[in-house]
């Protein structure tokens, strides 16, 4: 069964300055995920995570995670920026990008970043846009294909756009190294959202074989091995968690099997975790408004697909709590809605859910990652606020809401300010 870090007393109590809907994200749990990572991947010297800024770009939050170590992952110019802004700079970001403009590779360069290449080609535009190779660079890898655990498929790395061919990373690897890099990097995302404690130390094993085999061929000295993202959360209440713990020792007793006897003990592990890291420590909370009973039974909140877009453009699960009525028997069967102009605007499709009432609080479970980061401004919606529940138990506002004044502020030379009341 999954729980809420809130409770309907305290929703009554933050609405009261924050009306809903808002996303709320629990400061303790972060902290103590964050620990948790850390100290599962102790074991080797140079580790270090860079959190995925794509899933919950907060400088609040980043500056959460600073306190363990985190360094930034990046994937375009404002998450550079923002980066930058919170004092995160150097090789403490990492520059992952794809069909990356020009001037976002001149500003992680200006900022001296790790840049991830995703591509072969890459290479001169980089070389075109800077004006030189950094001593430092790693390239993404894609070894086509579907990427399996035991018999079971996780991934179609074959139909992603991301990536060098393991052909173009041995050709790459030599190209760099003639353009005077002298430092490298392997990074690969081969599966989204495992629930599952091998996917880290499967993917080690296979990142792990092709740097020594890189590093025989090519000469290249490999200073690090991101694993990248792929650590899932349980979206759904019968799912088990990942243990952090047992997939750090797995990674490690792959380390030690295949790098430590091909001398390259100093291999560094890197990893870009957005949905572990945050995931389970947001919920989305808003508030029942209209029912209607046609073909189905709907319940109308006052959120809607801006503030979650997984449901409506993955069908993805998030559990529902309807806060105090967690001991209720789940006996009426709902499609939960949004008022968007879209029939998939859903966040529940015959979710069976105590009886809800107007006026009821619901929590959307697990949208601390990719939940504020996706929304959009479709019919002219905007975008909710964003709160941390400290430690403490005091509540902070960590983004205010969006206003009408927001929305229309790109309307440069019409004097559109004169015309509305707002």
């Amino acid at each position: 069964m999954k729980k809420a870090f809130v409770t309907k007393e305290m929703i009554a109590e933050i609405t009261k300055t924050y009306p809903t809907p808002f996303h709320i994200y629990d400061e303790k749990g972060i902290r103590e995920n964050a620990k948790a990572l850390k100290e599962a991947f102790a074991w080797n010297k140079g580790y270090k995570e860079f959190f995925a800024v794509k899933a919950t770009p907060n400088p609040f939050l980043i500056d959460i995670l600073r306190e363990y170590g985190c360094g930034c992952d990046c994937s375009s110019l404002t998450e550079l920026m923002l980066s930058e802004a919170v004092g995160v700079k150097g090789e403490d970001i990492m520059f992952s990008s794809n069909d990356t403009p020009a001037q976002e590779y001149a500003y992680a360069a200006k900022l001296g970043a790790i840049i991830n290449l995703d591509d072969i080609t890459h290479i001169d535009f980089l070389e075109k846009t800077i004006g030189y190779i950094p001593k430092t660079i790693s390239c993404r890898f894609n070894p086509g294909g579907y990427f399996a655990i035991a018999n079971s498929i996780m991934d179609n790395p074959g139909d992603a756009k991301y990536g060098f061919t393991t052909e173009q990373m041995f050709e790459g690897f030599r190209i760099l190294k003639e353009k005077g890099a002298e430092h490298f990097g392997i990074h690969a995302f081969l599966a989204s959202n495992t629930v599952t404690n091998d996917y880290y130390p499967t993917l080690a094993k296979s990142l792990f074989e092709l740097a020594v085999k890189l590093q025989e061929e090519t000469g290249a000295h490999i200073r690090f091995i991101n694993l990248s993202g792929g650590i899932g959360i349980p979206y759904r209440p019968e799912e088990a968690p990942n243990d952090i713990r047992l997939i750090g020792e797995g990674v490690r007793k792959a380390y030690e099997e295949i790098l430590v006897p091909a001398g390259m003990d100093d291999v560094a592990i890197y990893t870009e975790l957005g949905r572990f890291m945050m995931g389970p420590y947001g919920h989305l909370v808003t508030t029942a408004i209209h029912e209607k009973h046609t073909h189905k039974e709907y319940i109308g909140v006052d959120a809607c697909a801006v503030n979650l877009m997984r449901p409506a453009m993955y069908g993805a699960y998030h559990h529902i709590t309807v806060l105090g009525k967690e001991n209720a028997p789940c006996d009426y069967k709902y499609d939960i809605t949004g008022s968007l102009c879209e029939n998939n605007d859903k966040f529940a499709i015959d979710r069976m859910l105590p009886k809800v009432e107007m006026g009821d609080y619901l929590v959307i479970h697990d949208t601390g990652a990719h939940g504020y980061a996706m929304g959009y401004n479709y019919n002219g919606k905007l975008k909710s606020a964003e709160l941390l529940l400290k430690e403490d138990g005091s509540v902070a506002l960590i983004r205010r809401a969006e206003t009408p004044k927001d929305y229309f502020a790109t309307f440069d030379g019409y004097d559109i300010y004169n015309r509305i009341n707002f």
